[in-house]
């Protein structure tokens, strides 16, 4: 993991004055786990096949922990509402601190389902505007009509929300997302998915994060349909 900043040095507030730095600190008991570490599979995969000189903004960078694994690596800067740091700047998503065409690449990782449906649009606009054309948006977000919920559904009527609306007020269905994207302005290059949620595999996974996440693993390659994954990934570029 990427050495915490000095105390002195780091501001929380919201989730991180309550929780400290949990995403640093992650508990292999915690049920979303091995999504969050193939998910930074990733988002390392992603930036290590950038230039050195590429200027990258991980908006909503939380703790910072891309930020600082990747600092030495390309020319990468974070943003959050709630959280600052000797390499974290605070501020709003709604309103990014930067001139147009600023930075070359991008990351969104797990940040829109925390805003509203109207903030959403907002902060897609704000992303494009601070790209470079061509440049690249890395976004991950939650589905809400993963494979689980899907069957959900069916049975009961209703979709699973992937967290409670307090934490996650925005969320959608992934389609939706690409909508918003195309609608901001971007290009969808590609779409993929982390954890299809399959009944009964799901809640065992769940219960069991660490030791299952060989399945976890599993699951993801032999069933990679974006739409039945929990954690959908999206390439999107400025044109």
């Amino acid at each position: 993991n990427p050495p915490m900043q000095p105390a002195a040095s780091v501001s929380r507030t919201g989730e991180y004055a309550a929780r400290g730095d949990y995403h640093r600190e992650l508990s292999p008991d915690w049920e979303f786990y091995p999504t969050y570490l193939a998910k930074l599979e990733r988002v390392r995969t992603f930036l290590e096949a950038l230039p050195a000189d590429a200027r990258v903004l991980d908006a909503g960078c939380g703790e910072g922990v891309v930020v600082d694994e990747f600092h030495a690596r390309v020319r990468i800067e974070g943003l959050d509402p709630n959280y600052s740091s000797a390499r974290v700047r605070q501020g709003s998503l709604l309103a990014l601190p930067y001139e147009a065409t600023t930075f070359n690449h991008a990351l969104c990782l797990d940040v829109l389902e925390h805003l509203s449906f109207d903030e959403q649009p907002r902060a897609l606009a704000e992303l494009f505007r601070v790209l470079k054309p061509g440049g690249m948006l890395l976004v991950t977000v939650p589905n809400l009509a993963h494979l689980q919920s899907r069957v959900h559904f069916l049975l009961a009527g209703r979709l699973i929300r992937t967290a409670s609306p307090l934490k996650h007020p925005g969320d959608r269905p992934l389609h939706d997302y690409l909508d918003l994207a195309r609608r901001a302005g971007f290009r969808v290059v590609r779409t993929s998915g982390i954890f299809p949620t399959v009944p009964v595999l799901t809640r065992l996974i769940r219960k069991h994060p660490a030791r299952l996440r060989p399945l976890h693993r599993l699951l993801t390659r032999l069933l990679p349909v974006p739409g039945w994954c929990f954690l959908s990934v999206l390439h999107l570029q400025k044109p």
